[in-house]
């Protein structure tokens, strides 16, 4: 949502900051794939015994591995950027890999933390 927020802010200006750009760009596509995921996996939902819980921490934590690694790809891209000559559309995606990597680590880490100390 905020990825589109931002493409459709900076598509009615006549200059477009290509910063913003390209981190609208990404931040939306990365939203996307996130619901397609979770409307792929939604049908197969149901109520865990202690072998699926087990499974699914191990999911997450191959997650959060994979998720640290978009957001090394998202440092390279913004260190990249940086160089000379800037490039501010290539900085911009890479700093919303990187805020996006980060965050779905985190939130995997919080729900992975849930089901090895349950409340």
């Amino acid at each position: 949502m905020f990825g589109g927020l931002l493409c459709t802010m900076w598509a009615r200006r006549a200059e477009q900051p290509a910063f913003w750009r390209h981190a609208g760009i990404q931040t939306a596509a990365w939203g996307a794939v996130d619901l397609l995921i979770v409307a792929l996996a939604w049908r197969g939902l149901s109520t865990r015994d202690l072998a699926g819980a087990i499974a699914l921490d191990r999911v997450l934590w191959l997650n959060i591995g994979l998720d640290v690694g978009y957001a090394m790809v998202g440092l390279t891209l913004l260190v990249f950027g940086l160089r000379a000559p800037r490039r501010p559309g290539l900085i911009g995606a890479g700093a919303a890999i990187v805020v996006q990597g980060l965050a779905l680590a985190v939130l995997d880490a919080i729900l992975s933390a849930a089901i090895v100390r349950p409340a």
